[in-house]
């Protein structure tokens, strides 16, 4: 007894030596982690076609190209159209311009030529040029790989066909980048340029042919280090909240489920040090969606705990010793953690991959976040308890005991639950009708969609960002009677930069005076230009086919679990209903569509195909037990009772760290915590009253087809 106390005090002495540790390391590298131009600002570049009037098309082109080019320094970095003949790049987490510039490289005209002085290939027909090595005899070298366009493909085929034994030069605005001898004719469209000297040379020559592969010919007009959109006060409300947020869900935890609460809190603790610790060793830039991931894994790591403490108060309930209990509680949680985590996970891969911009960041982070908070609860809160009852802490009160609970008929109100489900979606589509007719636009699409106006100011006085926020945006917003706008400062100078939806002339006017006259600006000193969306009709489409991909993989994942189809097929089918109903809101709210939009989606999305798993997992396990006499509704009926204790209290916590940053944020951070709330409760409502009814009608209609068929057939 006693050697078993010291080792419970020891697992505890080490527990909490960890988490200050972590705790303290996590504290001091987040200044490390790279913040986006939502938080913490970056560079501005500003691009020139050389051409006076160039095409829709191929601007469009070129700013797509160019977005996949300043990836590499960051998945949040914006690329989009100002005026007719400029291209605006916003790079977040850097501050040298110059940098930036000489690694970028000079947008200019490539062109491939053979020993004949002929062009056989242009550069908007290279699709990707990357650094990659080889092996020859023990020698390690470095080379450049090359994809080609369908078209460049069959030009560079016809091009090495005829000139094997020759060179073919590579020249970037009339200088010989490299000169490749052809060795064979390559008609697979890809190709490796060798013989480089070092890393450098090879990235040189890699970025050259990229940038060089553009549509269009630029030139460098202007480049600015600009300050946060969101301000310094986004950033510190958002931490206060995140604080007072973890508090309250601490507390609630403890006060709940007692010891096995206290040992979630330590969890907690340890995983609140890690995330910050990999967010800064993946140098992951995070923004505002990326803060929706992390809270979305926060809340999965809480939902882990809740249903390894519901499950061991259900075998205490059955008569078991707590150390037994503990051990049987997460043995019989397993399933249902692994498998939501799993589901959630297959859907941030896909966006990883297959996403661009804010929609990979937001994937990243909850990426990240699942994986370690599978590892916290189902390890560290397994060590914490463990230690707690070494120490002595073994009555079953102070672990809860769970008793016989009523049962709650859901399934004889499924027809209600539907009705009010189908309501909503069809207000939705109404709303959208109504917005339709009266504006053009279904939703209430923000600048980041649309596109806008950007305004340049330089005042007199160099304004601080709370000064922006509290004394011009007010003004700004006057003018154009909308919210959404964005504003960012021009470091060294009194410059700022005003965006907002498309103004009118008179707007314009108005926004000219209003500088004036309150801020004593000079009318010179004011310039304005309409600018496109900074997520691109390329992003959403990457966007729509990853979310399909995602879906079509998680019913494929679901429907192998489970071994149903129709699991897979409820699981789905809730899902788009809590994206319609969250997208109702939008509509009848009027809410701002903006970039934070998709990444209110995808959360929701992962939390409601994660609530929705723990349901199945029940209904799975009660199916399993054999009785002649089981009924089916009855068996539904259990199974949603026996998780709605989990249900609500994972909703509660995470809704808690949504509802402290949405009263503590600033404006901005409000607009992308409402519908979050929202589609908390949403996905909370779908789980517990129609998943198991879809599933349950499903089951029902085809056992009585299978009966009609076998009467026919007698």
């Amino acid at each position: 007894m006693k050697n078993s106390k010291v080792k419970g005090l020891l697992s505890l002495l080490l527990l909490l030596f960890a988490v200050g540790l972590f705790g303290f390391f996590g504290y001091d590298t987040m200044d490390d982690i790279k913040l986006g131009l939502d938080l913490a600002g970056g560079v501005s570049i500003t691009y020139q076609t050389v051409e006076a009037d160039p095409s829709d098309e191929a601007m469009a082109d070129t700013v797509y190209k160019l977005q996949q080019r300043v990836q590499n320094y960051s998945t949040e970095a914006e690329v989009y159209r100002e005026g007719s003949n400029r291209i605006n790049i916003d790079i977040p987490g850097v501050s040298d311009a110059n940098a930036i510039l000489q690694e970028l490289g000079k947008p200019g005209s490539l062109i491939f030529i053979d020993e004949a002085g002929q062009v056989i290939l242009t550069g908007d027909q290279v699709a990707t040029a990357k650094v990659g090595q080889m092996e020859q005899n023990g020698l390690r070298s470095y080379v450049v790989s090359l994809t080609f366009t369908p078209e460049g493909t069959t030009r560079f085929a016809d091009a090495t066909t005829n000139n094997v034994g020759k060179r073919i030069a590579i020249i970037y605005d009339g200088r010989v980048v490299s000169s490749p001898m052809v060795r064979e004719a390559i008609t697979g469209g890809q190709c490796q340029i060798d013989g480089m000297a070092d890393y450098e040379e090879a990235n040189s020559i890699a970025s050259t042919i990229r940038i060089g592969s553009l549509s269009l010919e630029l030139e460098e007009l202007r480049s600015n280090v600009v300050g946060a959109k969101l301000g310094q006060e986004a950033i510190s409300t958002s931490l206060k909240a995140g604080a007072v947020g973890f508090a309250i869900v601490a507390v609630f935890m403890v006060i709940v489920y007692l010891i096995p609460g206290l040992a979630a809190v330590l969890a907690l603790a340890l995983y609140v040090g890690l995330i910050l610790i990999l967010l800064a060793a993946f140098e992951v830039t995070l923004t505002l969606p990326g803060i929706a991931g992390i809270i979305l894994s926060v809340g999965m790591a809480v939902d882990a705990n809740v249903i390894i403490f519901t499950r061991i108060k259900e075998e205490l309930g059955y008569g078991k010793v707590v150390k037994s209990a503990i051990k049987t509680g997460f043995s019989k949680a397993l399933s249902a953690i692994v498998d939501g985590n799993i589901t959630t996970l297959i859907a941030a891969a896909v966006l990883y991959f297959r996403g661009s911009g804010t929609v990979k960041g937001f994937a990243t982070t909850l990426a990240i976040g699942i994986i370690l908070s599978m590892f916290t609860a189902l390890f560290v809160t397994r060590f914490a308890m463990y230690g707690l009852f070494n120490l002595g802490i073994e009555n079953p009160k102070y672990y809860g005991v769970k008793k016989d609970e009523k049962l709650i008929h859901f399934l004889g109100k499924k027809k209600l639950f539907f009705a009010l489900s189908i309501g909503m979606v069809l207000i939705g589509w109404g709303g959208m009708i109504l917005n339709n007719s009266q504006t053009g636009k279904a939703l209430n699409y923000g600048m980041d969609f649309t596109g806008g106006t950007s305004t340049n100011v330089t005042f007199k006085e160099n304004l601080s960002l709370e000064d922006i926020s509290s004394k011009v945006v007010p003004v700004v917003e006057e003018i154009t009677g909308d919210a959404d706008i964005q504003t960012q400062k021009v470091e060294g100078t009194n410059e700022v930069i005003i965006k907002t939806k498309t103004l009118s002339v008179d707007q314009r006017q108005a926004m000219e005076d209003a500088m004036v006259e309150k801020f004593g600006v000079e009318a010179e000193q004011i310039t304005a230009e309409s600018i496109s969306a900074a997520v691109s009709k390329e992003m959403k489409q990457d966007a729509v086919v990853a979310v399909v991909i995602a879906t079509i993989l998680m019913l494929l994942y679901i429907w192998f679990r489970f071994k149903d189809i129709r699991f897979a097929a409820s699981a789905i089918l809730a899902l788009v209903h809590d994206v319609l109903v969250v997208i109702t809101f939008y509509a009848v709210a009027k809410w701002s569509v903006g970039s934070t939009f998709i990444a209110c989606m995808l959360t929701i999305v992962g939390y409601s195909i994660n609530a929705t798993i723990v349901i199945f997992d029940r209904i799975r396990e009660n199916l399993a037990v054999p009785s002649h006499k089981q009924n089916l509704e009855e068996l539904v009926n259990r199974s949603v009772t026996q998780t709605f204790t989990r249900s609500i209290n994972t909703s509660l916590t995470t809704f808690i760290m949504v509802f402290v940053l949405f009263i503590m944020g600033v404006s901005s951070i409000r607009e992308f915590a409402l519908p979050l709330m929202t589609g908390i409760v949403c996905g909370t409502y779908s789980s517990v009253c129609v998943t198991g009814a879809l599933w349950y009608v499903m089951t029902t209609s085809k056992k009585k087809q299978d009966s009609q068929a076998k009467a026919e057939k007698k």
